[in-house]
């Protein structure tokens, strides 16, 4: 069995006022030679929303909800949060936790999927962070949860309130797309990401939306236009919807944790805009964020780590748990 005397929330980090927006996307793009005007395109998307990404506050809201879910369940852990690109950062987090005292800590990152953007990035991250801090705890990375019940179930939940907003005349023939974002095809680890997402999607749509025709679709690309990249994109999907006849469509965005700025622009204002152009009826699931069930799920995480490998892992879908290391293939390549 292993001890953790402390819980890390470990995620993305986004800007909380105009002035801290570029800033933040020269952190997100540091090494990467993207254009200034490129930068500033993307900035608009946040002005758009005052300036603020929704990620920092969803990762307050759900370490105080891990913090009243460890305490009803008679389990004394702090709970620490750091990011990779914006305050507090990772490594001042670990910092402050050596201070503090802890040897050993167990890591959730709001990311569910295999994939070097997925998991991979934030094992270095976190590796990173350590060897920035003399005394720095010992930190495990808890393991890839998209096929877990409590990632699943609220999209299920979600996917069926979707469906049930729009018009009656509409929800037997509305499609259903889920989305994810998309990666370069080149990305160690891409494979296991896609067959992750259409996994999960079919078990989300069998429980969801029985005998909906569906599809798995990719947004927020970033890279130039001549590196490929996954695909089809959600607004040439819609497009091709249209010229099918179809009327309406529900968009579940299954490649994410919370309504962070690619989900609330991308989907909410861009696919939205988009689709009314089109005539398309449009509905868009909710993420899991705080709900109960995905908090559940965290403490579930952190119960079976310390049990060893032997304790029961749920998964949903025909892949299985994954592993609590890394394997060949799944975020860094084949080895």
């Amino acid at each position: 069995m292993t001890s953790y005397d402390a819980l890390l929330l470990v995620s993305f980090g986004g800007p909380e006022g105009p002035q801290e927006v570029i800033p933040f996307l020269e952190n997100v793009t540091r090494g990467r030679n993207i254009p200034r005007q490129r930068l500033e395109q993307v900035a608009e998307h946040y002005y758009l929303f005052g300036g603020v990404s929704p990620i920092n506050r969803h990762c307050r809201e759900l370490k105080a909800a891990i913090e009243a879910d460890l305490a009803a369940h008679g389990i004394d852990l702090p709970v620490y949060w750091g990011n990779r690109n914006w305050t507090p950062y990772l490594a001042d987090t670990v910092r402050q936790m050596a201070a503090d005292g802890v040897r050993r800590a167990a890591a959730f990152v709001t990311s569910a999927y295999s994939g070097y953007s997925s998991r991979g990035q934030y094992a270095d991250d976190i590796a990173r962070a350590r060897a920035e801090v003399p005394g720095a705890p010992e930190i495990d990375k808890l393991r890839t949860y998209y096929n877990h019940p409590g990632f699943v179930e609220p999209f299920v939940e979600a996917t069926h309130a979707a469906l049930d907003r729009l018009p009656a005349e509409l929800r037997d023939g509305a499609h259903v797309a889920f989305t994810a974002h998309s990666v370069p095809l080149d990305q160690p680890g891409r494979e296991r990401y896609a067959a992750e997402l259409a996994d999960i999607a079919a078990v989300v749509a069998e429980r969801a939306a029985p005998g909906h025709d569906r599809a798995l679709v990719y947004q927020s690309r970033s890279g130039p236009p001549t590196q490929p990249w996954l695909e089809p994109d959600i607004g040439d999907h819609l497009r091709k919807l249209h010229a099918a006849g179809t009327r309406a469509v529900v968009v579940v965005p299954i490649g994410f944790v919370s309504d962070h700025m690619e989900v609330k622009y991308d989907l909410d204002v861009e696919a939205a805009e988009l689709a009314a152009e089109l005539g398309l009826a449009f509905e868009r699931a909710a993420t899991p964020g705080t709900h109960p069930r995905y908090v559940a799920m965290v403490r579930e995480l952190l119960l079976e780590r310390t049990a060893g490998p032997d304790a029961p892992r749920p998964a949903l879908g025909t892949l299985g748990p994954h592993p609590d290391d890394c394997t060949a293939g799944c975020c860094r390549g084949r080895s």
